[in-house]
Order: structure tokens, then sequence, then C-alpha cells
């Protein structure tokens, strides 16, 4: 791929859009900064030849639209430091004179592709200042169905966008990827890529053929030209550590003209504590093609203050979610076979195209395709924690019970999704992709505080606080040695590096491995190979590691 023309979204660098509105009551303090010297920054870009009009300093009228036109988390921003400088590149060789610079200044540099990062590691710092650079305008996508069945996709495309461009090269055409189409490919297909299709076609970083990335040196290379040992990590180790990753090239799968999607939910009342009960024994079994996951929502309300009773309908309603690829007739009759409790019926199931699925699955029912492309949604002007476990055996219906009952704790609207796991990712050893989570394991589990939007400190951590408890409570039921953890879903309770370049890998070995497992010795020797100054770092950044 080429350095591509810059793109007509530009144009937002002149009209500004309602957003910013939005989201300026929480201008940014430029009183806060330590005070580097970013006109040596600047000069340097200017000396790249990169237009003036492509970064902004705090004191820039566009910097806070810029800043928070990806924040998809505003917790982080409580305690922590803001870019001194924001970067948009137009074309691969901005990107490559940011890391020139940054190198040569010594100054810190963030990616950010669509800014999802739970802990919002690629727009903020707890380690002092930094510049920002914001990928979005690298959004190319070139789908190539006919011949090679691959697409080139920019890090600055979301989600959403891939799969709008893939269905409409072919309604035969997917990938396996993630839910949220507003999600950046950049971070979700370097972490892993969980998606409704993983039983039948792996993570999306297990359908990646090629990889375009800026290393610490400033060169662009590519699989051919990295070597097997960073192309390895970049699947499921996280870009961050590496370089800024560029573009993808994806091999597409091959879906049929109708897929059949369903949603039963049941309450504790109507019987769901069982169906959990029969649903975890199976659903890591069963045809490769059925992806079957369990949502976990308190619904109801609490009494009133006012009511002597002390009364309360809250319950736990739990979601059977689910995408069979292929027709509905097929379905009932596996369901029927392996999941009667359930009573699925034909009224339950809908058939559709794939792409109609990506709608449904992201709560966009009734929208047009075109609503893909968005890359802003307004429920992200908010705050929330998550974190995640894997299950490796099955919970007893008495340990369902109490941890239902825990998830009723007055005060507290929680959510957790559990995906299974078997079928295609069964099939990947632990080692052929830096992802290590495969055989043995049965499902992820990914919990959720309720969304808050006030910027409040003792508000946030009320709800982060229950959160950590619950995953306190959650112990006896999950992987152990070590409690495993999925990237994508980064967590810093589970640790953190040492702030100043100092961290070790013998020290990061207890964060490390809870996401990387066995992988991590071998991410932090390729590590040291591409960046052995750790000129990419944040808080869980995989220190370099050299060979004696």
């Amino acid at each position: 791929m080429k350095n591509l023309l810059i793109p007509s979204s530009i144009k937002l660098l002149i009209l500004p859009s309602l957003l910013f509105l939005l989201l300026s009551s929480h201008a940014i303090n430029v009183d806060q900064y330590n005070k580097l010297d970013e006109n040596s920054y600047i000069q340097c870009l200017y000396n790249h030849s990169v237009p003036s009009y492509l970064y902004f300093t705090p004191q820039s009228p566009s910097y806070n639209y810029y800043f928070f036109s990806s924040v998809r988390n505003r917790r982080p921003l409580l305690n922590s430091f803001k870019p001194l400088l924001i970067f948009l590149p137009a074309v691969e060789n901005h990107v490559q004179a940011a890391v020139l610079c940054s190198r040569s200044l010594s100054i810190p540099i963030r990616t950010r592709s669509g800014g999802h990062d739970y802990e919002g590691l690629s727009y903020t710092s707890t380690s002092g200042q930094f510049v920002l650079i914001d990928l979005q305008f690298l959004s190319s996508i070139n789908v190539d169905y006919m011949y090679s069945r691959t697409a080139w996709v920019q890090v600055g495309a979301t989600l959403g966008q891939l799969y709008h461009t893939i269905a409409n090269k072919s309604s035969n055409a997917a990938f396996p990827a993630g839910l949220c189409p507003t999600v950046g490919v950049g971070g979700h297909i370097s972490g892993g890529g969980l998606g409704m299709m993983t039983r039948s076609f792996g993570l999306a970083s297990d359908n990646v053929e090629d990889i375009r990335i800026v290393v610490a040196s400033g060169e662009i290379v590519d699989r051919q030209s990295m070597g097997e040992g960073l192309f390895w990590a970049l699947r499921g180790g996280g870009g961050a550590s590496f370089g800024i990753i560029l573009a993808y090239k994806v091999r597409l799968v091959e879906v049929p003209n109708n897929v059949t999607v369903f949603t039963v939910s049941k309450t504790v009342e109507e019987g769901a504590t069982k169906l959990v009960g029969k649903w975890q024994r199976i659903a890591h079994k069963v045809d490769k093609r059925l992806y079957i996951r369990a949502l976990f929502k308190v619904v109801g309300n609490d009494s009133s203050e006012h009511d002597n009773q002390n009364k309360t309908n809250r319950t736990v309603q739990v979601s059977f979610n689910s995408l069979f690829v292929g027709e509905m007739k097929e379905l009932l009759l596996i369901m029927e076979d392996c999941f009667p409790e359930l009573q699925l019926k034909a009224e339950d199931c809908i058939e559709m195209r794939w792409i109609e699925s990506v709608l449904y699955f992201a709560g966009y029912q009734g929208k047009p395709l075109s609503s893909l492309l968005e890359r802003y949604s307004p429920v992200y002007n908010s705050s929330f924690k998550h974190k995640s476990d894997f299950f490796t055996k099955p919970i007893p219906l008495e340990g369902w019970n109490r941890i239902l009952r825990r998830f009723l704790e007055k005060g507290e609207q929680p959510m957790m999704i559990i995906d299974p796991w078997g079928g295609r990712m069964d099939e990947i050893s632990e080692t052929e992709t830096a992802f290590p989570h495969r055989k043995g394991n049965l499902y992820n589990v990914h919990y959720l505080t309720q969304r808050w939007v006030e910027d409040n400190a003792t508000l946030s951590m009320k709800h982060v606080d229950w959160l950590r408890r619950f995953y306190k409570f959650m112990t006896p039921y999950v992987s152990k040695n070590p409690r495993a953890a999925y990237l994508n879903y980064r967590d810093l309770d589970i640790g953190t590096d040492v702030m100043g370049n100092k961290t070790t890998y013998w020290e990061a070995r207890r964060w490390g491995e809870r996401y990387y497992k066995g992988n991590f010795k071998r991410l932090a020797y390729v590590k040291g190979e591409v960046d052995p100054n750790n000129m990419f770092r944040n808080e869980q950044s995989i220190p370099p590691l050299f060979s004696s």
C-alpha cells in the first residue's frame, strides 16, 4: 500500500461538528501541563514537511474537539496527563515523521485508533507528558474479494466501516471481529479481536495475513521485512509495545446468503439459573457455526425510600444471544438436540444477511446500514470500569445462585457477558500467535460496571470498588496460575509498569503472564529486538528482554 491522498474527512479540521459543543463542558485545564518544549516538536514536524493544520497544542481552538472526538471512557481523565500535542497524520510518512521526532527529542507518544482502550492508555498517561498520534484520518479500506478474498484496512478505520465496505463487495463475504461498530481496527485486531464468529473462524488476529508498521527506527516494514517474530507478536500481543501499526491485510471469510440470530431472555424467577447451568456445559461443544453468549444484567428497581415495606422488584435477567452461520431450520434441529431446555421456537429466530446481523448485535436494529460508518456514539460520553476472566471448568449450580445474589446488591446496575470458546479456538495452538487463550478454556467473562456521566472521583470510586469486590468474589470459579485476562478488556488493577522506563521483564510478569501466559517471555524478546530502548511504552507495555 502506498501513501494515499489526504482524505476528505480532513475538512473536519476547518468545520468542527456539534460534538465539540457537547463535550467542551469538560474542557482541559492547560495549567496542569508541565512545560515541555512543544515548539521543538512542531519544528521537527515542519522539517519533515508536515502541514501545520494537522496538529494542535492545548492553546489551539480545536484541541478539545479532537481530543474528545475519540474519548470512549471519561474515567481515566480524572487523574492523568493529557497530550501536549495532538497530531492527526494524513499519510503514512507523517507517522514516520512523528516517530522520528519523538525519538530525537525523547518525547513519549501514544497512538489512538478508535479510542476504546478501557483504561484510556491511547489518550491519557499517568507518567507524564506525551504526543498523541490520532490515526482517524488513516482509514482507507481496499477489498479484493474476487481474486484474493482479502482486504487491506488502515488502522484509523472502524469495525463498522470495515464491515460495511466488505458487504458492499459481496453479500457472502465477512470478517470475524467485534460487535461494536465504532471500535478502531488498530488495537482491536492486534489484541485478538473477539466476536460472534470466533467459534467459526477464530479471532480477528487469526485472520491477518500481513501488517504494515512503523518501528522505532522510523522505517515502515511489512511481514516480509519485519520477520516472523514481530509478525507473530502483533497478532494478539497488542501493537502499542512494538511500534505504530499502519494497516492490516486481513483474510475474508465466506458466509451463506442468510445467517440466523436469536435472543431469548429469562429472569431468575423464570428459570434462568438452571438454564445457565446447562448452557455452560454445552455452548463450547456445539456445532462451531453456533455462537451462544450469555448476557447478565439487573432489571427492575429498588424500593423507594418512602416504601416502609422495603420491597424490591430487582432481579437478574439472562439473555441468550446467538448467531448461527446457517439457516433457521438447521439451527432449530441443533438446539433441540443440545439445548432443549431453552425451548427455542421459530418465532424467536430471524434469518438475515450477515451485514444485517452486524446491526442486530450492535443494537442498531432499525437503523440503515450507513449507520455503520459513524465513528461517534453519545453513549461514550460517560465513564466505566471493566474486568475479565476465563473459565476452565463449569460452575456448580449453588455457585451460580451465589453469583446472581451478589449481582443484586443495592445501588449497582452491573453487567456480565460470557462468551463461549471451543470450535475454531480449540484448533489453534497457544503459541501459533501471541494470543494464548485456546483449548482448555470454556468461556471468557467480561465484567462491566454501570456507566455514569458525572465526572466525580467519589462516584467513580464507588462503582469501581464494587466491581473489584465482585472480581475478588469470583476467584474460586475462574482460571488459576495465572488468573488469565483478555488484553482487549484492559485492566490496570492486575499490575502496571514502574514509571520512568524502569520496569523489567521479571517485574512485568505479574500482569504480563495473565494476558499472555507462556507467550509473555517470547513477546519480551521480540520487544528487545525491535524496540530495545523501550520507545513505545505505556502503563502496561511489554518491557524489552535481551538474550544473554
